[in-house]
């Protein structure tokens, strides 16, 4: 059972009236004055309105009408600082739906007003709060006074921004540099407040600096040419160069980001605002710290650092360099790059051959660490003695050798062979070949050797003058056609010449090239060591041979049908000129008669007929 409670009535309560209506006019009274302290709206209004409450899940907005409206709790994530008594702009959607509730809605409002804010914000430079919604291709979507903004990466902070996602949610202060009103958009940046605050900053900062101060300084950014620190609001450059006494091929080796490192201040631009920064300079110079009991002649342990055509840079220590010139890696005169003999990276031995610590500079070489060749020469090479060669170059003149490194020599093309007849010594050999040779002469004033290859074998001319004698004959092949005639090869590997008329055949064609051939010798000359040769020669000599038997036989005849007594033939004296046939016919009228008185003997061998006359001869030497 339900317990009740004694309730009673109103002591000065008019129930006449009230029965009889008699106070219905102060109730229409009333209800006027009731309805006076409501405001007016109509739906689709934007109206003020104070927050009287508010939840995890939603707002109570006071807007002065007969009863609050709620608004989603989400529609105000942009200010995460909303508290109750804030105004707040809410657009009517329904004075009162089927529940009798009032339906607001802060959203709509705030896309109702947004695009005037916005545009009166940026022409005012305002700043304004925005709320960053999600990340996008690029930056990033911010909820600016009701309306999306698009935040570019690059305008989010100063630092160079690794993860957006660390920026999602949150609330932040922007600046608008740029909206579009044909499309409605709208450009915001956050860097443009840091970079205003930090100009202030730099200003401050820079005018108390002083060079050879030491700063405490963050690392900011590393490039491959230094290092950018952050000194508290102004930035500085440590250039790569700066960073240690030693070569540093890239500042990531030194350095890493976020690292915190004390600097010094070398030089600053209040105007440009550029500050230049020292690590390397907070430590002793390593030359200062070098042994000072190493001196010329001692023999150091380094590693390459740099690499030139010509020489390398040799690091013995940190920040401690020497540079070892090309030619003092070999002793070899035939020197092109460093490159060919030692790259970076590589740990050598070296010798210091020059050292200036006041200039901070020293030389280095490698190949005193080898005794130098030329040195004892003569014992090692001696005059007269063979060596195995290899061909490092040609000149029109002869092949340049190398016996050893550092041991260069030439051979002269006419020490190449005793027969060849070589134009070019790329004809006998090519570079990279071995070859043997022999020590002709020694200059250690100029280090060269005169060399020869011929001259390990013996001079063949001594036993081609038994072979090719005057008037032999021998079997050879055309495989040259010059101008002035062609080259023969004949036996034994020996070469001879050849003047075109002595390359007529019987038939009158002449020799073609690659024809084998009888060739005579008409010179031989070993001092010169040339051998001319004719063929056309060997069947004029027989022609010549033939004329004269003929002519012999053609006079014994005629002897022979001669009467033993005949009389003197007159003369008769003509006035005709005497003709060369006349002279003939005399001579051997002549011969006749003086035959006949002398006394009968035996026949005697004649000698062979001239070969050719001196000018023939001479002309075919100089052919040759």
């Amino acid at each position: 059972m339900v317990e009740t409670k004694n309730i009673k009535p109103l002591e000065d309560f008019d129930w006449e009236s009230f029965e009889h209506g008699k106070n219905a006019a102060n109730i229409a009274a009333e209800t006027k004055a009731y309805e006076g302290t409501l405001n007016n709206i109509n739906d689709n209004e934007v109206v003020d309105g104070t927050v009287t409450a508010m939840n995890d899940r939603e707002v109570v907005v006071n807007i002065g009408y007969k009863s609050d409206g709620i608004i989603p709790r989400n529609e105000f994530r942009y200010n995460p600082e909303l508290a109750v008594g804030d105004k707040v702009e809410v657009y009517i959607e329904n004075q009162e739906d089927k529940k009798g509730q009032l339906i607001l809605s802060h959203k709509r409002a705030r896309q109702a007003r947004s695009w005037d804010r916005i545009t009166a914000a940026f022409d005012a430079g305002e700043i304004v709060k925005g709320f960053i919604k999600c990340r996008t291709k690029g930056g990033m979507i911010v909820d600016v006074l009701g309306t999306e903004a698009f935040l570019p990466g690059s305008q989010i902070d100063v630092r160079p921004i690794h993860d957006y996602d660390t920026f999602v949610g949150k609330t932040m202060e922007f600046k608008i540099v740029k909206i579009n009103q044909d499309f409605k958009n709208v450009v915001v940046s956050h860097k443009a407040l840091i970079e205003a605050e930090i100009e202030a900053q730099k200003k401050e900062i820079i005018s108390k600096l002083e060079k050879g101060q030491i700063l405490e300084g963050v690392v900011k950014n590393i490039t491959s040419y230094g290092v950018f620190i952050d000194l508290g609001g102004v930035d500085g450059l440590i250039h790569i160069t700066d960073l240690s006494w030693g070569r540093v091929s890239d500042p990531k080796e030194v350095v890493e980001l976020d690292q915190k490192i004390n600097v010094v201040i070398l030089d600053f631009d209040e105007e440009k605002k550029r500050i230049a920064l020292g690590l390397k300079q907070l430590t002793p110079h390593p030359w200062d710290a070098l042994d000072p009991n190493l001196k010329v002649g001692d023999t150091v342990k380094g590693k390459v650092v740099v690499m030139a055509d010509y020489g390398a840079f040799i690091e013995i220590a940190p920040g401690v360099e020497g540079l070892i010139h090309v030619s003092e890696m070999s002793w070899s005169a035939h020197l092109h790059s460093a490159q060919d003999f030692m790259k970076v990276g590589d740990e050598v031995e070296a010798v210091i051959l020059t050292l200036d610590r006041d200039e901070r500079k020293m030389s280095l070489g490698i190949k005193q660490l080898k005794a130098d060749p030329w040195e004892k020469i003569e014992e090692k090479y001696p005059v007269g003695s063979n060596h195995m060669a290899r061909v490092r170059n040609f000149t029109n003149f002869g092949v340049f050798v190398e016996i050893e490194e550092g041991v260069d020599g030439l051979i002269h093309i006419s020490d190449l062979s005793w027969t060849k007849k070589i134009k070019h010594p790329s004809e006998f050999t090519q570079i990279g070949a071995e070859i043997e040779v022999q020590v002709l002469d020694i200059d250690k004033e100029n280090r060269r050797l005169s060399l020869g290859h011929k001259q390990i074998e013996d001079n063949p001319w001594d036993n081609f003058e038994t072979i090719f004698t005057q008037d032999s004959v021998h079997e050879g092949k055309i495989i040259e056609i010059l101008d002035k005639g062609a080259v023969i090869s004949l036996e034994h590997g020996v070469e001879g010449f050849a003047t075109p008329k002595h390359l007529v055949k019987e038939d009158g064609s002449q020799a073609q090239l690659g024809e084998v051939l009888q060739f005579k010798v008409i010179e031989f000359n070993k001092d010169a060591k040339r051998i001319i040769l004719s063929h056309s020669r060997i069947f004029e000599d027989v022609q010549r041979a033939e004329a004269k038997a003929a002519k012999k036989e053609a006079a014994a005849t005629k002897k022979a049908a001669k009467p033993k007594k005949e009389e003197t033939p007159v003369i008769q004296n003509k006035a005709a000129s005497t003709t060369l046939g006349d002279i003939d016919a005399l001579a051997a009228l002549k011969a006749e008669m003086t035959a006949d008185k002398a006394p009968k003997a035996e026949p005697v061998a004649e000698k062979p007929a001239t070969e050719e006359p001196a000018a023939e001869a001479t002309e075919a030497t100089a052919e040759a």
